[in-house]
């Protein structure tokens, strides 16, 4: 995807964090956009950012969990601007602690947002733009679903979240690959951020009625507190990622990512899984993060 202006970008997960990012690339390149997000106040305040640019700007409250919503994002797309070209399936949520500590709810709520949000994304708007394709023959679209290093690694009190982003790679490969094989004049990329400042470790403040909480587990306070820490440590921001995002998109590549330093542990993941190595420790070259989560656990 080559031309930006004047095409049509919904946006899951729009109202903050990487989401908002994207929207004001988009409003610079003359875009117009489509926001969905859950938290009402963020979604407000980020089209009215966005108008004050210029922006033509369709903004819904939208919980990707459920696919009549997703559905209804679709309808009334099409409605206002008759076409879509660019869609950031990049609504998520994060939880941690000991895998077996999660509860029911706890899977249902990440895997609704994180994997099933795109689950409906793919199916509803990939249908959409090739419909779109067929009445332009100048069409060009682009998918991009956020997945996080989480999808290529997996560390401790991480599972669950591990899981969603894991299945994300998956189905991204898995819609590149489809995509190329009908020969779709439409783009596919996954986004694999690692620690960047976003409200992803904060992600209970948006956790809804439908989804019971429980009293912190000992291990979930712990990964509560060192993802506070790693995210809000973050050097590289989320225009930063955004903007590299945008590049991708242009470049047609697939794997998007923040940290590229990071690699060198998904290279010797894949190497343990070739060579039917046992998974390696995570905390090699830093053992003091293990023993401070460890004493975490203990007390």
């Amino acid at each position: 995807m080559k031309t930006f202006k004047d095409r049509v970008a919904v946006i899951t997960g729009g109202a903050s964090g990487f989401g908002r990012e994207f929207a004001l690339i988009g409003a610079r390149l003359g875009m117009k956009l489509v926001l969905a997000d859950v938290q009402q106040d963020a979604l407000d305040k980020t089209r009215a950012e966005l108008e004050e640019m210029g922006a033509q700007v369709l903004a819904m409250r939208c919980d990707v969990r459920h696919v009549a919503e997703v559905q209804a994002l679709a309808d009334a797309t099409m409605e206002k601007f008759g076409a879509v070209h660019l869609v950031f399936n990049n609504a998520g949520v994060g939880s941690g602690g000991l895998i077996w500590e999660n509860t029911q709810a706890d899977w249902e709520w990440v895997l609704g947002v994180n994997l099933w949000g795109v689950i409906h994304g793919v199916r509803i708007f990939t249908n959409l733009m090739l419909e779109c394709a067929k009445k332009d023959p100048q069409y060009e679209g682009h998918i991009v679903n956020t997945a996080s290093m989480a999808g290529l690694l997996n560390a401790p009190t991480m599972g669950v979240y591990n899981v969603s982003k894991h299945a994300v790679v998956s189905l991204s490969e898995s819609l590149y690959q489809d995509l190329k094989l009908v020969e779709a004049p439409i783009g596919a990329s996954v986004l694999c951020p690692y620690f960047v400042p976003t409200g992803i470790s904060q992600s209970h403040r948006n956790r809804p009625d439908d989804v019971p909480g429980s009293m912190p587990t000992a291990s979930q306070r712990a990964a509560q507190a060192m993802s506070d820490k790693a995210v809000t440590s973050g050097k590289v921001t989320a225009q930063e990622v955004a903007e590299n995002t945008f590049k991708a998109i242009a470049e047609e590549q697939f794997y998007i990512y923040s940290h590229p330093s990071a690699l060198g542990n998904v290279q010797e993941r894949m190497e343990d899984i070739v060579l039917q190595r046992n998974p390696g420790d995570p905390y090699k070259a830093a053992p003091h993060i293990r023993d401070m989560l460890r004493a975490k656990l203990k007390a």
